[in-house]
């Protein structure tokens, strides 16, 4: 390799390390807001907005992987982390005029940007073949009985969805 080709490869490797260092997105999201306004015609009031976004989930690297001597490992179908952030959403709904001549306002249900973490599921699976006992048949394993499970899937997080009355816009 050259002076020049050296140079090159530094710096693509140093823009690698740069890429891998920078914190990945605070929110990462496609955003949503469901069309309601064909309600109009049969609601007696204005139809509600709903703003909300679909979240995307980042996986992470798959867990339970472990170490077996001489053996296969016992978890076969690891579970895979996912994390993600779940959008602000906000619904947001004219109150009818129950009292002629009064201003009901309007009612707003918000939730915040909520930080989730889940795993899917995973399964575990026995070694089919146990050490041999040295009984007299030449080192050959023995079977053994078959054993499965799985593991459940987590999901965990807080949500704080805030309700209330605004006063009309309009």
């Amino acid at each position: 390799m050259t002076l020049r080709s050296h140079a090159g490869m530094g710096l693509l490797m140093t823009a690698f390390a740069s890429a891998a260092l920078v914190s990945p997105a605070a929110a990462v999201e496609a955003p949503v807001i469901v069309p309601l306004q064909g309600l109009e015609p049969v609601l007696p009031m204005d139809a509600p907005t709903v703003a909300t976004g679909v979240p995307v989930p980042m996986p992470g690297a798959p867990t339970g992987f472990q170490k077996g001597v001489g053996a296969l490992p016992d978890v076969t179908l690891p579970s895979v982390p996912l994390a993600g952030t779940l959008p602000e959403t906000v619904v947001d709904a004219p109150l009818p005029e129950l009292l002629k001549g009064s201003e009901p306002g309007r009612a707003l249900l918000s939730s915040p940007h909520s930080e989730m973490k889940a795993a899917t599921p995973g399964a575990v699976v026995g070694n089919p073949v146990e050490a041999p006992r040295g009984n007299g048949l030449a080192g050959l394993p023995g079977l053994a009985k078959p054993q499965l499970g799985l593991l459940t899937p987590v999901l965990s997080g807080a949500l704080d969805p805030q309700l209330g009355l605004a006063p009309d816009a309009g």
